[in-house]
């Protein structure tokens, strides 16, 4: 699939990654740029999907056609301008086609969650408004007929893949390849009316609801404007330049910001393919084949590749973990020097090669990321260590930092002075600074979204008369203007003893362990700090076969002696990067294993730690009696 070279230029080098500023496609409105990018680049590829084990290109003609004959179908059933279109889907292609084509028609696109129950399809569709539904499949459908009954302003149901459901006779549910049937027709009969609905929308319109993930409370609706994601498009590729020969993973939730602003939009705005995956499973295997050369993900996404190759070399040969050794030590000494801004020199740049012939193209090829330019990671804070191990085998990581209502990304680490630790300096396109009397870092400028939806006391709670976004994160910021995160407001932790405690930067450290998925410190008032973890379970079962560590589920592997002592153990590890009173004394596994679906997690996987605290309130005692 791919006929790029299969590696990126050497990590000292950091030229090839460069903002590229010379991309220009017209348009003030989202579905503006989307047909101006289409006629502009016509047959090259825009979007691959794997379908029965081979890939199937888009061209931007294709889906340009398939998007015209979706927003006819939407006009032909009555669908207005203003009015609120809804998308129950994991990622998949036709998630893009319904979102352009409901924008294209002077609509309001808004995404759901596919792990969220039928309550949260019901209150989310409610307080949208919401009057065509797009879901995925038989499984996201029964959601939406459960809720039907209550929803009087849904009036049609489109479901993408009818697998299961050929026999199904509703009048209200339709398959999307009849809406574009439809749409076909409609458009032959109103010719003009498709470019009149494009050129009615207008930059200061809704076009997007992104829910936040409700960690306390009911999810609220974040509006976005088409001028804001327009300007943030643009304004990224002075963050995290790409173009049309770039190939990128699609995977992440279209219905959260990162990938609808950040992979969608951009790609749209930048013209680089985007590569859909199988299904959230498949993200290991698909990265391989795909090889991106961007690669944005999480940084649950990169522990567990890391994690991954630390398993992998246990089982590897002396001489192979030998190598791996020297290789890894080039590489950390290369980066250190990078990351001091100090020059390198031949000498090392030879041992580099040597290096990445003897093992670091291999971990790279392991992961999926040999052609990578730089990879971005954001969403949730990642671990220092982690940012210099990736930088060792060659590939820089660049840490930006952002949240629904910036538009994604307002702050970015660049390629050439990365700081482990740090979120970069503001983004061109938006002001960034710390409030003196909170710590609390503050955004303004377009990109800032337009408030709540239905919320107007919560919209004033978040954004000042001065037209500051409270991002309700504390930070500080260096002399270069690089900020970092010190928590958020309300997690900050002040013990029994009066210390200031940052739970995160504890949190990141065990994350940075194979065996251990998430965390979650606890010590508010407390006399010391305890724990709550999360394993790893394949790294953990892998590591209890090993070790002939008897287990029949999930459970029972959680309360093993062995496995105790081996977290016990990673605690142990980093109570040494601490003082003591910022050492954690207690700990317990969680003994349920979790998926999306559970409420103890967010949709990106994170844990929420109010609710997780809440409902263990119990054992939380049980450590501190």
């Amino acid at each position: 699939m791919n006929t790029k070279a299969a590696t990126s230029p050497g990590l000292w080098d950091m030229s090839h990654i460069q903002p590229r500023r010379d991309i220009v496609v017209p348009g003030e409105t989202i579905p503006a740029m989307f047909w101006n990018a289409a006629r502009m680049r016509a047959d090259k590829v825009w979007m691959r999907q794997k379908e029965l084990g081979i890939w199937k290109s888009w061209t931007w003609r294709q889906t340009a056609g398939a998007v015209a004959e979706v927003a006819g179908g939407l006009m032909a059933i009555g669908f207005a301008a203003g009015e609120c279109a809804s998308i129950l889907s994991n990622t998949v292609i036709e998630w893009v086609l319904a979102d352009l084509a409901v924008l294209s028609c002077g609509g309001v696109a808004n995404g759901i969650y596919p792990t969220d129950a039928p309550s949260q399809v019901h209150y989310l569709c409610e307080d949208s408004r919401t009057t065509v539904l797009f879901v995925e499949d038989d499984e996201q459908l029964d959601k939406a007929l459960e809720v039907r009954a209550d929803l009087p302003l849904l009036r049609r149901i489109v479901v993408f893949d009818m697998e299961g459901l050929r026999e199904l006779d509703d009048p209200d549910v339709m398959s999307l390849d009849d809406l574009r049937a439809l749409g076909r027709d409609y458009n032959k009969a109103h010719p003009d009316a498709l470019e009149q609905r494009v050129a009615a929308c207008r930059p200061d319109d809704l076009a997007i609801l992104v829910y936040t993930s409700g960690t306390t409370g009911r999810p609220k609706g974040a509006m976005h404007s088409h001028h804001g994601l327009v300007y943030t498009a643009r304004g990224y590729n002075t963050l995290v330049a790409q173009d049309e020969r770039d190939e990128r993973m699609c995977f992440l939730p279209l219905c959260h910001i990162a990938e609808r602003m950040g992979g969608e939009y951009f790609a749209l705005y930048a013209g680089s393919v985007l590569n859909f995956v199988e299904n959230p499973e498949t993200v290991p295997e698909n990265v391989r084949e795909i090889a991106p050369t961007v690669f944005t993900a999480v940084p649950r996404v990169w522990e567990k590749f890391y994690s991954g190759v630390m398993i992998a070399l246990k089982e590897a040969s002396p001489l192979q973990q030998a190598a791996y050794r020297w290789s890894i030590g080039v590489g950390t000494t290369i980066a250190d020097r990078v990351l001091a801004g100090q020059p390198v020199g031949g000498l090392l740049r030879f041992k580099f090669r040597i290096a990445r012939w003897l093992a670091l193209d291999n971990v790279r090829k392991m992961i999926g990321i040999h052609r990578s330019r730089f990879l971005v990671t954001g969403a949730a804070p990642i671990s220092p260590d982690l940012v210099r191990w990736y930088l060792a085998l060659g590939v820089p990581m660049l840490e930006v930092w952002g949240m629904t209502e910036s538009c994604g990304a307002a702050t970015g680490v660049p390629a050439t002075r990365i700081k482990p630790g740090a979120i970069g300096p503001a983004a061109e396109y938006n002001e960034v600074r710390i409030d003196e009397a909170t710590g609390e870092i503050l955004v303004r400028g377009p990109n800032v979204f337009m408030g709540y939806l239905n919320l107007p006391e919560k919209t004033a709670e978040t954004i000042d008369a001065h037209g500051w976004l409270h991002t309700g994160d504390v930070g500080t910021v260096d002399q270069d203007g690089y900020f970092r995160i010190t928590d958020r407001m309300k997690d900050i932790i002040i013990t029994a003893g009066g210390k200031n405690v940052t739970p995160s930067e504890l949190e990141n450290e065990l994350k940075f362990s194979p065996y251990i998925t998430d965390a979650v410190v606890i010590g508010d008032a407390k006399p010391y700090l305890t724990v709550i973890i999360m394993i790893d379970q394949e790294n953990v079962e892998k590591f209890a076969q090993d070790h002939d560590v008897p287990f029949s589920n999930y459970q029972s592997l959680t309360r093993s002696r062995e496995v105790q002592d081996l977290i016990q153990s990673e605690i142990d590890r980093v109570n040494a990067k601490f003082a003591r009173v910022e050492q954690i004394k207690k700990f317990f596994l969680l003994e349920t294993q979790l998926s999306a679906e559970d409420e103890e997690l967010t949709p990106t996987m994170k844990l929420k730690r109010k609710l997780v605290q809440t409902k263990y309130a119990d054992r939380i005692e049980a450590m501190y009696a």
